[in-house]
């Protein structure tokens, strides 16, 4: 400790973990990580140094409390607390859910429909007592007593009779599946522990369907429950042994086909069963062949039952990359036809099924897209696209659980538009809007701006960013600026509305997105030109749209702050050792920043699935070595680093948390100047961080005023 006279009182010094040497010997190299102790969860010297890390950041940032708490109470008057969902109907009931002011967690509800032909879902005003609704699930009961809570399964019966729901008190993600009967409010005695989240039921309604884990965190098995028999009766009805692959079942909208999905990075294969038959043998789809993946829904054309089948095989001697959609009967898969032949920009992403029509789901210059697609006595009639008058937005179909309904559920939102909720009249094309999210206080889209930006990237490649910030900031100066990335999987970061980042916005911050290569904004090669060996234009595309925004006077280096999590954490350890300079700070959540220690470890969760995706160093020599180029943890080097705050949950199963607490720890041993350090650990949380939405305000307040005050932009 240090004595800090200008309170009176001693500080605490930055927390110094001590060394282990341990060689890691691999393809001849020898490493040498003095920090791999940190991984031993169950050590008290390891909790200890945890413990020391949070109370020196909680030291640090406690001048921020007043700004914390100022953006806490906007994000609270800004909300209205007590609410209600736009109700979908299912069978005969209307499904909602309600929020409560004070209370963390939703409310399940339902109400009756008035009859048969009731399709307009009934105007629900949350100051006023619904006729005859039935709460179906508190979740604030159920997380009464424990400081962490997550509602995994949340699946009604067929016949609206019977809920199957699942939940996590610990945040590892492994969940406690129970039944309720709906008719009588009884809990069931049947409960399965261990389940991964998610329930299928059989059209029955006496079977349940669900998934178990391997010790990697790794769903593998679905198992078939019977109602009223003990979980040492169920029975195993699929194993996938290949530790690449994850397991997932479901059902068609039709009902009539349940499927189970098994699928690698690159390698997909579908099983399935007539729901009416639960207790017989799931049937495979097409085999699954090595990169190639697939996708199956079950549709009537002209009468005839036909699976849509959505591929990325060759077809004309040609890799279908942005995938194709082609048609078979149910019981001839190989006799398909084609419906949509590839293109080289448009990324076909997922067709739905209903009595009546098609909906495709589909990106084209890095928007989402949808088309409605009618299908006739004689088979298909003319897609039309849906249209919005927006340069950025997102739009995508919303609950839509049955298989007849005149009308489709569709959500729209942007950086500026508060998410909203459509129904599409299919007979008129009439589109109605039902509910938008609310924003409290004196809000008005019209106050902000939102822009496509392009980079060019050392390659010639073009980059593109989006851009959100309060009118006449952008263009008018240098503004303090927020850069987030990710670029990894596929996943696309497509616009959307938060409520919280209104406390940036209306400080004059400038928030933008770089839609690297790795993610899926621009189609599939968009990603595989950031994965494995090419990993690293990930890395150097976010560089690059960083010195855009400098080069055209967007912002300044002493004011752009990074951010992303999970793997975009990794982007931010990378983007620190590429290019300090750029940025005066990096906010890294539950970051992937030790990967190759990962990776090279089968035994970790999620290991082996993600060779795919990186690469497998184990084998190739080739793979170890470039990952290692690029790698956070190994590549600390002695040199002036930007502000960094690393962010993680020590119950996290899927970046543990020794990640970032060894990168913190190399970090502080070996980087010069000084520019703040710090490590905060949840104790009680997992890889989505705190539950419970005060917490997560509360967290978010937490991390804002770190970003306001590191870019210069604090109020």
């Amino acid at each position: 400790m240090s004595a800090d006279a200008s309170q009176g009182e001693f500080a605490l010094d930055p927390p110094i973990a001590k060394k282990v040497p341990k060689e890691r010997v691999h393809h001849g190299d020898v490493f040498v990580d003095e920090y791999e102790w940190l991984r031993e969860k169950e050590n008290a010297e390891v909790v200890a140094y945890l413990e020391a890390e949070n109370a020196y950041t909680d030291q640090e940032t406690r001048q921020l409390q007043p700004l914390r708490d100022a953006i806490f109470g906007e994000i609270k008057s800004r909300t209205q607390e007590t609410d209600l969902s736009v109700p979908t109907r299912m069978g005969d009931f209307w499904y909602y859910s309600r929020s409560f002011a004070g209370k963390q967690y939703g409310v399940h509800c339902r109400c009756p429909i008035s009859g048969p032909d009731d399709w307009t879902p009934p105007q629900l005003t949350a100051s006023v007592a619904v006729p005859n609704e039935q709460v179906l699930l508190d979740s604030n009961v159920l997380a009464e007593g424990h400081e962490f809570f997550a509602l995994g399964a949340f699946s009604i019966s067929h016949d609206g009779t019977l809920l199957a729901y699942s939940f996590d008190i610990v945040g590892d993600e492994r969940y406690t599946l129970r039944f309720l009967d709906l008719t009588t409010g009884e809990l069931l005695p049947d409960e399965v522990s261990g389940a991964a989240p998610g329930a299928t039921w059989s059209l029955d309604r006496a079977h349940v369907f669900y998934m178990t884990v391997d010790d990697a965190w790794r769903p593998d098995t679905v198992w078939r429950h019977k109602l009223g028999t003990e979980k040492a009766s169920d029975v195993k009805v699929f194993h996938e042994p290949d530790e690449r692959f994850w397991v997932g079942i479901g059902s068609t909208r039709s009902e009539k086909y349940l499927m189970i999905w098994v699928g690698s990075k690159i390698t997909t294969e579908g099983w399935v069963l007539e729901s009416a038959d639960p207790e017989g043998e799931f049937t495979v789809i097409m085999p699954r062949r090595e990169g190639v993946e697939y996708s199956v829904e079950h549709a009537v054309v002209g009468g005839r039952d036909r699976f849509l089948i959505l591929h990325n095989d060759v077809v004309d001697g040609v890799k279908a990359e942005n995938f194709v959609l082609v048609e078979a009967p149910v019981d001839d898969v190989a006799n398909t036809t084609i419906l949509i032949s590839h293109r080289d920009d448009v990324r076909l992403e997922e067709v739905d099924a209903f009595e009546g029509h098609l909906v495709l789901s589909y990106r084209r210059e890095a928007l989402t897209r949808l088309a409605i697609w009618p299908l006739t006595a004689d088979g298909y009639g003319e897609r039309r696209e849906l249209e919005f008058p927006l340069e950025l937005y997102s739009v995508g179909l919303s609950s839509n659980p049955e298989w007849v309904q005149p009308t489709l559920r569709i959500g729209l939102t942007s950086f500026i538009t508060p998410t909203q909720v459509f129904d599409y009249t299919l007979a008129t094309g009439e589109l109605v809007l039902l509910k938008e999210q609310p924003v409290l206080g004196e809000f008005d889209r019209n106050d902000y701006e939102q822009h496509r930006d392009w980079a060019t990237a050392a390659d010639g490649t073009k980059i593109p960013i989006s851009l959100v910030a309060r009118k006449g900031i952008v263009g008018s100066g240098v503004a303090p600026l927020l850069l987030g990335g990710y670029g990894s999987y596929e996943a696309s970061q497509d616009p959307g509305f938060s409520v919280a980042r209104l406390s940036l916005l209306d400080r004059g911050m400038v928030i933008a997105i770089a839609h690297v290569r790795g993610g899926g904004e621009m189609g599939r090669l968009w990603y595989e030109n950031g994965k494995k060996l090419t990993k690293r234009n990930t890395f150097t595309d976010f560089v690059d749209c960083a010195q855009h925004l400098v080069d055209s006077g967007a912002t300044t280096p002493d004011r752009m702050v990074a951010t992303g999590g999970s793997a975009g954490g990794l982007l931010m350890g990378a983007i620190t050792n590429l290019a300090p300079e750029l940025f005066a700070g990096v906010l890294a959540n539950v970051p992937f920043v030790d990967p190759l220690t990962s990776i090279l470890d089968p035994s970790l969760p999620l290991t082996v699935i993600e060779w795919d995706e990186w690469g497998n160093p184990l084998a190739d020599k080739e793979v170890y070595d470039y990952m290692k180029s690029y790698s956070p943890y190994e590549n600390v080097e002695a040199k002036d680093y930007p502000a960094i705050l690393a962010i993680t949950s020590i119950n996290d199963t899927r970046v543990l948390y020794v990640e970032p607490a060894k990168w913190v720890a190399k970090l502080r041993a070996t980087k010069t100047g000084d520019s703040p350090l710090l490590l905060k650990t949840e104790m009680t949380a997992g890889h989505g961080g705190v539950s419970g939405r005060y917490a997560r305000w509360k967290e978010a307040a937490f991390e804002y005023a770190w970003i306001l005050t590191t870019s210069g932009a604090a109020k």
